[in-house]
């Protein structure tokens, strides 16, 4: 048998997560069921955009709510980072600068599903994630991206 994945999450992700299950349970549940009691009283619904429609939006919450759900039997939370950290683990935000181009970049590493690149949040598992675990202020590396190999050096631990 294999065994489910851990989901790794900041406290943030599981508030974030319960809230969203939540949510689709009790508010979206009930607008979808609405919008399929509607569309059955419109009559012959075999050609009844209104009730595919609703019918797609009912099978996606659903999915969404099974998907949710067994995420948070499996979380893993990890716990805020202490002031004064020496190396980079999941939680911690860090300042990164790129020794090609020249500039910094701030990333917070955090669990693949609560991954949120135009935020700066990165999943422990992406090139540049997986490569900054374990290192310490100072530590230069390079990071095999699909455009290349990148080298960074750690500039700074939030």
């Amino acid at each position: 048998m294999i065994k489910d994945k851990e989901v790794v999450l900041t406290r943030d992700g599981l508030e974030n997560l319960e809230f969203e299950l939540e949510n689709l349970k009790t508010v979206r549940r009930r607008e979808v069921a609405d919008r399929i009691k509607q569309a059955i009283e419109f009559g012959d619904i075999s050609e009844n955009s209104e009730y595919e429609d609703a019918k797609n939006d009912q099978a996606f919450i659903e999915g969404r709510i099974m998907t949710l759900e067994k995420m948070l039997r499996h979380v893993k939370v990890i716990e805020e980072m202490e002031e004064g950290q020496n190396q980079v683990t999941l939680g911690s935000t860090v300042l990164l600068f790129d020794l090609d181009l020249n500039e910094a970049v701030e990333y917070t590493i955090v669990g693949a599903a609560e991954a949120n690149p135009v935020k700066n949040r990165i999943s422990n598992e992406s090139p540049v994630g997986a490569a900054t675990l374990g290192h310490k202020t100072g530590d230069i590396f390079e990071v095999q991206v699909p455009a290349g190999i990148v080298k960074y050096r750690l500039d700074e631990i939030k």
